[in-house]
């Protein structure tokens, strides 16, 4: 008996840590998987990035220039920088939340 109680408490517990650990992402993937191919795979086709080679979206260098959440991609989308145009007024906040899960989705999961 405390065996299986024992058990069902572990179940439990490890499927409460996924949840609270597990980062909710903000927007649709999928939609966002469009309007990259739309606006910016030209610069950034499978993860890479034309312009500058080491400022790829994959995951380690998101992690090494601090770009590895939805909030710094966002922010990346929102307002360009060097090379990259600001798509603020371009995209609207929902297309911005889709393609910035849809890049941090990819970069976990290798391109």
């Amino acid at each position: 008996m405390f065996a299986k109680l024992l058990s069902t408490l572990l179940v439990f517990l490890t499927a409460a840590m996924f949840v609270f650990t597990t980062p909710a992402l903000a927007g649709d993937a999928a939609n966002g998987a469009k309007i990259f191919s739309a606006n910016c795979a030209a610069c950034h086709a499978g993860g890479r990035n034309v312009i500058n080679g080491a400022k790829t979206l994959q995951k380690d260098a998101l992690a090494k220039y601090e770009m590895n959440s939805v909030d710094a991609i966002t922010y990346q989308i929102v307002n360009g920088k060097n090379a990259m145009p600001a798509f603020k007024g371009r995209l609207n906040d929902s297309q911005i939340d889709d393609v910035a899960t849809y890049v941090l989705s990819q970069s976990e999961n290798g391109w």
